[in-house]
């Protein structure tokens, strides 16, 4: 009589800088026949390390964190691992990390909000060899995908608008003009559909085009 083999499991790595989150995600794993987990991992340097040992199937890969962020590290992995699946976790709603995420090879995007409802679904898809994006998430991104991108410059103002300085603080540090900083705040505005300076910052963080 033929040998039946049991089927192999999913094999996922987490990588968070949040300890909470992971022992979390851990335990929804543990409940699933069909997964497991083999390693974890606090920041995209280690992502790389952790990633070249346990070769897993999917890469559940958070956005923010110290040493290496995660879409660097997805960009690094995919470079030595070209079929490398990854699952974007996000705290953040900005159809901007999502296109970045995605441009860096990631099929998956879940905010962290999600995740005792979504995160299971989602890694069996992934696995597969499908993509799955919440519909709102994809929404943001069908709305702005057209949107014009801010430049550097406008980047820069922007960021430096965010940190409270007035017009004069933001042309001293920027070496320009003040009429030149109410050109660029002017442009950011009609860029992000924004009628003031808070309302531009408020739209930037939730786009994900800037942090705080």
């Amino acid at each position: 009589m033929k040998e039946i083999t049991a089927p192999q499991k999913i094999r996922v790595l987490v990588v968070d800088d949040h300890p909470l989150l992971r022992s979390g995600i851990a335990a929804v794993i543990e409940s699933e026949e069909d997964i497991l987990l083999v390693g974890e991992a606090t920041n995209g340097q280690e992502a790389i390390e952790s990633f070249r040992v346990h070769r897993p199937d999917v890469t559940l890969m958070d956005v923010q964190m110290p040493v290496m962020n995660g879409i660097d590290a997805i960009l690094a992995i995919r470079r030595e691992f070209p079929t490398a699946r990854f699952v974007v976790l996000t705290t953040y709603h900005g159809d901007v990390l999502a296109l970045s995420a995605i441009k860096a090879g990631a099929t998956g995007y879940l905010l962290k909000g999600m995740l005792r409802e979504e995160l299971v679904p989602t890694i069996r898809t992934i696995h597969a060899g499908r993509s799955r994006i919440p519909s709102e998430i994809a929404t943001d991104m069908a709305e702005h995908c057209a949107d014009d991108v801010l430049t550097a410059r406008e980047l820069e103002v922007l960021r430096t608008v965010a940190g409270g300085n007035r017009n004069r603080d933001i042309a001293n540090l920027l070496f320009i003009s003040e009429e030149t900083v109410k050109v660029h705040i002017k442009h950011i505005m009609d860029k992000l559909g924004a009628k003031d300076r808070t309302q531009a910052i408020a739209i930037a963080v939730r786009r994900g085009i800037i942090e705080l």
